[in-house]
């Protein structure tokens, strides 16, 4: 599925429920079958390359034009890091969205292990551990390039220290088809 048409159809989505919320004219796109299927995106939206909002799904649990659309809205308006989008803002607003795969377990006996096994540049992280969770999508390993480095943020951004291990550490890794404005 990864063609520019594919892309065109999703960022023309994204886009569009957002100028919805904003009341903004919209593009006319058409809607392919397979949109109806269940898909997993994020919708990360930038502005002078800095980041704006990113919000997606982990699995796929609705269909796939609704997914991208509910991941716009809440990128633009729901990110908590972030105020939310307003209307002057939208035409420097630069849209993202990207198509996970499902996820796969990783089997690693230590953290080193795990590291050993990380694609840099490929693999999207699901970080767990207990209550504790969270993810980078693989495009964030432009900003952190060494495996280490990456497992100390991410475990950072599930409210763990950066040195935290334990034998309870669950790993599962995707990979996305990526489409930018």
């Amino acid at each position: 599925m990864a063609d520019a048409e594919t892309g065109r159809i999703l960022l023309t989505l994204a886009r569009n429920a957002i100028a919805r919320q904003l009341g903004l004219p919209e593009t006319p796109v058409g809607e392919p079958s397979w949109l109806a299927a269940p898909g997993a995106t994020f919708v990360t939206l930038t502005q002078h390359g800095d980041l704006r909002g990113c919000i997606g799904s982990l699995e796929a649990h609705r269909p796939l034009k609704q997914d991208v659309e509910q991941n716009a809205i809440a990128a633009a308006f729901h990110d908590p890091r972030f105020p939310p989008l307003e209307a002057a803002e939208f035409p420097g607003t630069r849209i993202e969205v990207s198509l996970l795969s499902p996820q796969r377990a990783m089997s690693f006996s230590s953290e080193a292990d795990a590291l050993a096994q990380l694609r840099p540049g490929i693999d999207g992280v699901v970080f767990e551990c207990g209550p504790y969770r969270s993810t980078f999508l693989p495009q964030v390993w432009e900003q952190l390039p060494e495996p280490r480095t990456f497992l100390a943020h991410l475990k950072r951004k599930a409210g763990l220290p950066e040195q935290f291990w334990s034998p309870q550490v669950r790993l599962s890794r995707y990979t996305v088809e990526k489409w930018k404005e």
